[in-house]
Parts: structure tokens; C-alpha cells; sequence
């Protein structure tokens, strides 16, 4: 342990190496939230998988050994760890047709062919490629073959037997309502009421009921009545494992089976990739955070996907692919490593080999009611509102269209086509609109400004007198390099010509004239900061002369030491230039959060250091932290003689009033309160200063305890003393924080989280304090916080 002993000589910490000692051999230990994740999983894949098997016209069992290898390879070796994979409803149509047209052996192959192709593709590192696929493409194939398996599930629900092609189902509708089977009907109608009904059972009874999935209950339900009332239907049939149907050299075109390949190579990695994303976006949403958790690594799931579409083609089972459904259920029942996805692979083999009897009872028009719910499900109403609010409607229209009608790839085809002419016709729309106002002229030009647009807005701008006042607004995000010189030139030949020219954005804010020396390049300080339209890039007023506290706290409250009138005229041209730049830009939003009051998200307790701008390093706006600054972000412990109630009614406001989910401490480097601490003395006067600095003497014992783990930054030791005693200040205000019952009781009830955070001024470097666990405390490591680019590239290598 190491610990921090004062110095006879400089009374300041001594630095001491900690001994660790010898880590034991590591046990394989299965959580108990994987282990009850697992089974709800299970639950939900086994039914599923025997539907979707029986929609593609594959053997029963293939559907089993897709969903178990799918568990266990995929949830191995994959780079998502909740994410579960398995035989997919996106995959249905396509295997169809692939059996249809040359056979189960030979779909086994392609299968195992695409695996290939997938792990070489992952190789490459091409996965995040496949993310830049619009997302209307992508909901509308799987809207399109949403469509396809209800239509073909639809004549198994009424006893008959589907056709190869959406068309010839929907053709043939009218004589299979004239045959329909009355037994078969019936089964059906019950799975589907039972799979609506079931979510939406009231009470508290509902709710324990609820923890089953609606898809066991539905099919057990169907199987129950049709056993019990003796009906004539239909049932699974599992052969013998001995007689299963492994895979054959392909046999038919070259051109054909490279075809399947590619088309199952597309569908299943960009359906994981999509669906790992989304799951990484469930887990940062849950109350934990996520904690612990990585997020996915899309190449490495790629490969796993490509593993586990190898091994399940090689053992006669159907493609794999991530799976929503059950990705959801596995992160909603709280799993927390990829234990509980392989865990649910190995139920799936133990179902198979152990409970053949049982599922031999299962009504096949049951499966196929709730495949089609399933289909049915895939055209979602969210995701058409979504692509009709960003107006690319056509594209998802135009892609569901193609894939019912003519195929996957012919319709992803078209829908990139399409996507692909939307885009151009908005990079190429510009409107240009003319106005004379007050007695200036007003130029309007929407749109996106590329060569495409230099006649017609070269055209407009030379119609406008000579020597005039000319006010260029321009509404849009893109100007090429064509545009930018014909305005620039335009603007410097005004110009001589006496005129006036101002170039503003689209809510009236003016911006830099289109010269070669704008006022970004002017000050490059700004360019970092440019929602900061009000930073002062111009010399700041000299500071004052004089002693000082001696703290180093003399520039936490102000910025500098000067006053007068430098400083009077500085904070008032700053406010001008809000008023001017900035205040158009978030009148709106402020306007909405005077009209609804303040929901921040958390509280944000930090030190009142000028240099620390947590809107800044938390990248926040109005509304979003409800802030607390003081001296040494230093949180008094409740009932203390010489407590500040200032602080712990913030507290108790933000936790019990705002209802905040998370309170972060913050501390910083070079600290002033941090270094007074370490200079003080039992001797110094007892100044309004010292009083409160006695808050942080608990930092100061905590660091010199040997019973506390020594606080540290992952990858280095702190620099010094004051940056050791700046982090555990981090980790004792958190403890003190605990202290008040607001927090203690959110705490215990898994509604608020604690979070601690270093920002090194200097590196402009944020740590967070790994290891936040409400019951077993921290573990005393700042972790560096990366951008996604820099974090994958270091995981990666």
C-alpha cells in the first residue's frame, strides 16, 4: 500500500513506494446478473429459432445450432459483449431463396464461405465502412423483409404452404382465406393474442408475470391447448442428431453462388455492426452506465460474426448474425460481460440434446404466427417518421419496394442508387433570392454553394449596383472552393467601388467577410473554442502588484488580480459581443428552458480556478450541469461545527428538488487550496481562507493514512505532491458526499451515481476515477479519457 508521511524538515508529504502484493491465480467466477440475463435470453432464442428456421424451409435443428454457436463463438470472440447473435429475421428471405435454388448442403457452404469473407474483411479493418450505409437503406431492407416473411408466414398461419416470391404469396391470399384450416386458425390466432396481450398486463401481478418472455409464453400457451384438445395440426419434428444434414461442395453457377456470399457477407455484418451500436447506446443508457463495460469493437465483432458463421455452416446451421431482440433483453436483464451470451448458447445445446420430446409438441403454426409478428414488427412506424423528418422517405420506399419485389441485393441496390441522386440533387439545389431593405440590398442564398451554383450566383451578385450597401446571408454548410473565390472577388471589387459588404449566417449572426485573413486565422486561440464567440482574444489587463494570500488562490475567483476601468471596459465588450454573436445563437433554447425550468442531468461540483471551465471539458450547455464552485471543490461533512450550509443545500436541491442522476467531483491540477493545505501550519491565523480550508484536512490524513490505497493516474505516477493530494481530495469528497442522507438514500436506492474527475490544466487532459461502485468504493485510478478515434486505436494496438 502506499502511503504519504510528513517530513520532519518541510512538514510536506513523503513519497513511498507501494508494495502490492502477489495477485493469486485468477477463477473463472459467473455473475449472478449474467447467469439470470442467460436464461431470459434462452427463453426468448429458442422459440424464435425454431421459427425461423421453419420460415427459410431449413431443418428445425439448423435453427438450433445457429442460435447455440452463435451464443458461444460469437459472444466469445466477438467485439460487442452484450450483443447476442444468432439465426436472424433479416435472414430469413435470403436463406429461402438460397435453399430454394440449390439446396440446404450448398446453403450450408455459402454460409461458411461468407464466414471467410467476413473475417478477411475484418482484417482490413473495413468495419466502420459499413456504418456509413444511410439508414434509411438499411431500415427499409429490413422493412422489406419484414414484409416478405409475413406475407410467406401468413399461409403456414392459415394451414396452407407459401410460395417462392412475395408477389405469388400475395397472389395466392384469396384461395388459402377459401381453404384455411379452422385447428390451424385457431393456434395461430392464440400465439398472436397471447404475444400482443402479454406485455400489457396490468397490475402488479403483470408485472411479475412480465419477467417471462411474451414469445414462451405465447408458444407454450399454443402447444398447451392443441395437446390438451387433441387438435390436428402440424407439430415440429426433430430428427436424430446422427441423420443431421452437414455441408456439401457448392454445386451450381460460379456467378450464383458468389452472389449468396456476397449478399449474406452484407446483410449479417451490416445488421451486427448496426446492431452492436445500438447496443452500446442501450448500455451507456442504463442506470449504471455501463460501468465496466467496454464499448464494441466493430472489426473484432465482424470477425467473430465471420467465426461463428464458419463453424454454424460447417454444422448445418443457419447464418448468424446480432440480433436485436435478444441483444435488448440481455442488456434490459442487467448481464454485464459476455459470459451471459455464451451462457445462453450453451442452454440452447442442453435444450437440444435434453428437451427434443418437448419441442416435438410445438404447434408449427404457432412458430410461423409468431415469425410473421416478428416480420410484421420490422416495419417499424418509428423508423418511418425518422427517415420522413431527415426527407429521405423516397429512399426508404424505393429499397422496401425493391427488396419485396425483386431481392435484397437488387433492392439495397436501387436504395443506394436513390440515396445516392438525393444527395446530389441537394448538393447541387441552391436558391438565390434578392430583396432591397432600409435601403440595402439583401441577397438570400440557401443551399449548399459548389461550382454547380458560381453562374447563377455570380449572375445575382454582379445585378447589384455598384457602391451600394450589400447584406450576403448565407444559409447553408457547404462552400467549395469555386464558390468561396467568386464571392471573395465579388467582395474585394465592391469594395473599390465604395460599396459596403456584410456576410452573415442564416439567423442574421455576422461572420467573417470572405477574405483570405479571417478572424479565426487572425487569433488561432479561437479556433478551438468557437461556440466561445465572446473570448477575449485581445491582450488581457496586466495584473496586480502586491502579496497576495499566498495560496496560490488568487486567480480562482476572478481571473486576475487588476481592477479599474481596463477591466470595466473588457467584461463590457465581452457582454457586447454576446449580445452581438452569441445571443442569437441560443435565444431559442433559453427561451424553452425559461418556459419548462431547469432538468439538469447532474451536479457538477468543482473548484472556482478561472482556468476550469466545465462547459468546456464536459462539452454541456444551458441546463445541462447544475454547477457548484468553491475553493478546493471541497465538500464539508454534514453537522459539523464549522460546516458550510451553502454546499449542503445544493446537494439537497440538486438530489432531492432537480432529481439529478449523477454528482461528479472534480478537481484540477495545480491546485491553490490543494498547495495551502501542504504549506499550512497549526500556527497560521485563522483567516476566513484557513477556516475553510479545514474541509480538506480528511485529503490530507487520507493521503498520509497507511490505511488507504495511495491515489494514482493510470499510466504514471503523480508529478508531485500537490498533484498526489489534488486527486485524493478527488476520492475524499466523494466519501464525504456519501455522508449526506439525500445521497445516501438515492445511492441505495440505484438512482444516483458518483463520479470523480481530474482535469490536468495543462495537458487540457481529463481523467476519470475508475471503479465507482456505491458498495465497494473506488479503487483510487484516474483512467485517461479519450476521443472514440484515439481509444479504439489504443485498444486496438
Amino acid at each position: 500500500m502506499t502511503l504519504c508521511t510528513p517530513d520532519r524538515t518541510t512538514n510536506r508529504p513523503r513519497i513511498q513506494r507501494p508494495h502490492s502484493p502477489p495477485e493469486g491465480p485468477r477463477r473463472f467466477r459467473v455473475a449472478g446478473a449474467d447467469l439470470s440475463a442467460s436464461v431470459a435470453v434462452f427463453l426468448i432464442a429458442l422459440p424464435l429459432s425454431l421459427g425461423i428456421a421453419l420460415a427459410t424451409g431449413a431443418p428445425l435443428q439448423a435453427g438450433l445450432v445457429a442460435a447455440a454457436v452463435g451464443g458461444i463463438v460469437a459472444g466469445r470472440f466477438g467485439g460487442s459483449p452484450l450483443q447476442v447473435s444468432g439465426p436472424a429475421a433479416g435472414l430469413t428471405v435470403v436463406t429461402a431463396e438460397l435453399i430454394q435454388r440449390y439446396g440446404w448442403r450448398t446453403t450450408c457452404a455459402i454460409t461458411v464461405l461468407a464466414g471467410l469473407t467476413q473475417i478477411a474483411l475484418s482484417a482490413l479493418r473495413v468495419a466502420r465502412s459499413a456504418l456509413a450505409v444511410s439508414p434509411a437503406i438499411v431500415h427499409g431492407m429490413l422493412a422489406g423483409i419484414g414484409v416478405t416473411i409475413a406475407l410467406a408466414q401468413l399461409h403456414i398461419v392459415l394451414g396452407g404452404t407459401p410460395q417462392s416470391s412475395a408477389v405469388d404469396n400475395v397472389l395466392g391470399l384469396p384461395a388459402e382465406l377459401a381453404s384455411a384450416q379452422p385447428a390451424a386458425l385457431a393456434i395461430s390466432a392464440l400465439t398472436v393474442a397471447a404475444l400482443l396481450c402479454w406485455p400489457r398486463l396490468p397490475g402488479r401481478a403483470g408485472r411479475i408475470a412480465r419477467k417471462l418472455p411474451a414469445a414462451l409464453v405465447a408458444v407454450a400457451g399454443a402447444t398447451a391447448v392443441a395437446t390438451v384438445a387433441g387438435l390436428a395440426v402440424p407439430r415440429v419434428h426433430l430428427p436424430s442428431w446422427s441423420s443431421h444434414a452437414l455441408p456439401g461442395l457448392p454445386e451450381g453457377p460460379v456467378l450464383g453462388i458468389a452472389a449468396g456470399v456476397l449478399t449474406i457477407t452484407l446483410v449479417t455484418s451490416v445488421q451486427s455492426l448496426l446492431s452492436a451500436v445500438a447496443v452500446d447506446k442501450l448500455v451507456a443508457a442504463r442506470a449504471d452506465r455501463g460501468r465496466g463495460i467496454p464499448r464494441s469493437d466493430l472489426d473484432r465483432e465482424l470477425a467473430g460474426q465471420g467465426a461463428a458463421n464458419v463453424l454454424s455452416g460447417a454444422l448445418g446451421g443457419l447464418p448468424v448474425a446480432g440480433v436485436a431482440v435478444r441483444s435488448v433483453a440481455n442488456v434490459s436483464a442487467g448481464a454485464v460481460s459476455r459470459t451471459s451470451t455464451m451462457l445462453h448458447g450453451l442452454w440452447v445445446v442442453l435444450a437440444a440434446l435434453l428437451l427434443v420430446p418437448v419441442l416435438d409438441l410445438i404447434p408449427l403454426p404457432a412458430l410461423a404466427a409468431l415469425v410473421m409478428v416478428v416480420g410484421i414488427q420490422m416495419v417499424s412506424i418509428t423508423h418511418i417518421r425518422t427517415v420522413t423528418r431527415h426527407r429521405e422517405v423516397v429512399v426508404y420506399a424505393v429499397t422496401l419496394t425493391g427488396v419485396v419485389l425483386i431481392g435484397i441485393l437488387e433492392g439495397v441496390a436501387l436504395g443506394i442508387a436513390v440515396a445516392i441522386a438525393v444527395a446530389l440533387n441537394r448538393l447541387t439545389r441552391t436558391r438565390i433570392t434578392r430583396e432591397e431593405r432600409d435601403g440595402r440590398h439583401h441577397l438570400h442564398v440557401r443551399g449548399q454553394l459548389t461550382f454547380l451554383a458560381v453562374p447563377r450566383l455570380s449572375r445575382a451578385l454582379h445585378q447589384l449596383p455598384h457602391g451600394s450597401d450589400v447584406v450576403v446571408e448565407l444559409d447553408g454548410s457547404f462552400m467549395d472552393h469555386a464558390a468561396y473565390e467568386s464571392l471573395s472577388d465579388w467582395t474585394t471589387g465592391h469594395l473599390a467601388h465604395g460599396g459596403t459588404v456584410e456576410t452573415t449566417g442564416p439567423s442574421g449572426t455576422r461572420i467573417a467577410d470572405p477574405t483570405p485573413v479571417t478572424a479565426s486565422a487572425a487569433h488561432p486561440c479561437c479556433r478551438p473554442w468557437t461556440p466561445w464567440h465572446n473570448h477575449q482574444c485581445g491582450e488581457r489587463p496586466a495584473p496586480a502588484t502586491g502579496t497576495g494570500t499566498g495560496t496560490g488562490e488568487a486567480d480562482e475567483t476572478t481571473g486576475t488580480a487588476g481592477t479599474g476601468p481596463s477591466t470595466g471596459l473588457h467584461l463590457a465588450s465581452g457582454i457586447g459581443k454576446f449580445q452581438r454573436n452569441t445571443a442569437p445563437l441560443v435565444r431559442d433554447e433559453l427561451a424553452r428552458l425559461a418556459r419548462e425550468g431547469q432538468r439538469p442531468s447532474q451536479l457538477f461540483l468543482t473548484c472556482a480556478d478561472s482556468r476550469l471551465v466545465t462547459s468546456m471539458i464536459t462539452s454541456s450547455g444551458p441546463g445541462d450541469l447544475f454547477t457548484v464552485r468553491n475553493v478546493g471543490n471541497l465538500v464539508p461533512l454534514p453537522g459539523e461545527e464549522s460546516g458550510d450550509d451553502s454546499v449542503a443545500a445544493a446537494i439537497e436541491y440538486a438530489v432531492d428538488v432537480l432529481r439529478v442522476s449523477s454528482i461528479t467531483v472534480c478537481g484540477h491540477s495545480g491546485c491553490g487550496a490543494m498547495q495551502a493545505l501542504l504549506n499550512g501550519g497549526p500556527d497560521d491565523p485563522p483567516t476566513p481562507l484557513r477556516r475553510w480550508l479545514r474541509h480538506g484536512l480528511p485529503s490530507l490524513e487520507r493521503m498520509a493514512s497507511r490505511r488507504h490505497a495511495w491515489a494514482r493516474i493510470s499510466g504514471r505516477l503523480p508529478a508531485d505532491a500537490v498533484e498526489q493530494l489534488c486527486l485524493t481530495n478527488v476520492v475524499q469528497q466523494l466519501e464525504h458526499l456519501r455522508a449526506y442522507e439525500p445521497v445516501a438514500r438515492r445511492l441505495a436506492e440505484g438512482t444516483l451515481t458518483l463520479h470523480g474527475v481530474y482535469f490536468h490544466v495543462g495537458e487540457a487532459q481529463a481523467y476519470l476515477l475508475s471503479g465507482t461502485d456505491e458498495v465497494h468504493g473506488y479503487d483510487d485510478v484516474f483512467t485517461q479519457v479519450m476521443p472514440t478515434g484515439q481509444r479504439e486505436a489504443a485498444r486496438a494496438s
